[in-house]
């Protein structure tokens, strides 16, 4: 069970066992007294409705553990989230089909575009910073650390069946085996714009935009290498061996400083700018986003931002309703 989940949980249970103790059966004013006194404690008056949201595979952790917290807080309103990835869900935020967009890269020119020909109006708020993280098997014992450049190497398409040896002679004779998101996600394209250059990735390697299937691709061959959101990394540590670039490890620390580089990047939420207007509950669920986030992101295993740039969100946000 996820740390979050574990809270969550736990502070249900002590409310169901407080309840209980309370026993006996209460008047109408102490029922409103009490439902008061819960609205006043969560920060929010009660409302209803309905929130649609799609998009990256690695902001999804910090989404779902908000939903979950947020369900507690207004339990009318219905927060469904989706994973499509980050294109998948700018496809939906283009078509009209949500009220905000995950995404683990910013919006391009295209998209952007997109948006302008359906009438879209939108505003990026930045949620968390995240380190990509490149992770090789724990039985590999000679892919410890390498560079850019021979990430480079091992990643684009060269028309060859590449071997470990090909990288450093003194490496094994051994076929790589590759796991990478799929073309939707925005981590592959983060990848593709930091390590490939826009090349193409090497064909061989087998796309997936559930980053499960890549852990287990990884843990299941000795030979292989792939890559995925910090998250996934740290909850998949014991049975997978991270990979130092440039001798530098992704750690809290170096992707916040910005240390761990190139592989370093921002996480984002794009909003509709009129379902903040005229949806109450879109504007709560975001408003209880940029104000958890930061908690929310170490929580699951991410960097949070300074304060002051969820304070400048949040300032933003309020002369959007």
């Amino acid at each position: 069970m996820k740390k979050w989940q574990y809270l969550t949980s736990t502070a249900l249970l002590s409310s169901a066992i407080l309840l209980g103790a309370c026993g006996g059966e209460k008047d109408e004013s102490s029922t409103s007294a009490e439902t008061q006194t819960e609205q006043a404690e969560s920060g929010s008056a009660q409302i209803s409705g309905n929130v649609v949201g799609d998009g990256s595979s690695t902001v999804a952790p910090i989404t779902e553990a908000l939903v979950e917290e947020y369900a507690a807080v207004q339990k009318d309103v219905r927060v469904a989230v989706g994973v499509s990835g980050t294109g998948g869900g700018f496809e939906k935020f283009i078509n009209g089909e949500t009220d905000f967009s995950n995404a683990s890269r910013p919006i391009k020119d295209s998209e952007v575009e997109e948006l302008k020909n359906a009438g879209v109006e939108y505003t990026e708020f930045e949620l968390a910073y995240d380190g990509l993280s490149v992770v090789v098997h724990p039985e590999n014992t000679w892919a410890k650390d390498l560079t850019v450049d021979q990430l480079k190497q091992i990643w684009v398409e060269d028309g060859t069946t590449k071997k470990w040896s090909d990288i450093d002679s003194s490496w094994p004779a051994e076929e790589i085996v590759f796991y990478s998101p799929g073309s939707d996600s925005g981590t592959y394209d983060y990848f593709d714009e930091v390590i490939l250059d826009g090349e193409d990735i090497v064909k061989s390697a087998t796309l997936s935009e559930d980053d499960n299937v890549l852990v287990q691709g990884v843990t299941a061959d000795k030979n292989a290498i792939g890559y995925f959101g910090y998250a996934y990394y740290l909850e998949n540590k014991d049975k997978l061996q991270v990979v130092t670039v440039n001798g530098v490890e992704p750690t809290n620390d170096t992707i916040e400083t910005g240390d761990y580089s190139p592989l370093s990047r921002p996480l984002f939420i794009y909003v509709k700018n009129s379902a903040i207007k005229d949806n109450e509950a879109t504007y709560d669920f975001i408003k209880f986003t940029l104000e958890n986030a930061g908690e929310m992101a170490e929580v699951v295993g991410y960097v949070s931002l300074p304060s002051e740039k969820y304070d400048e969100s949040l300032e933003v946000l309020e002369g959007l309703k």
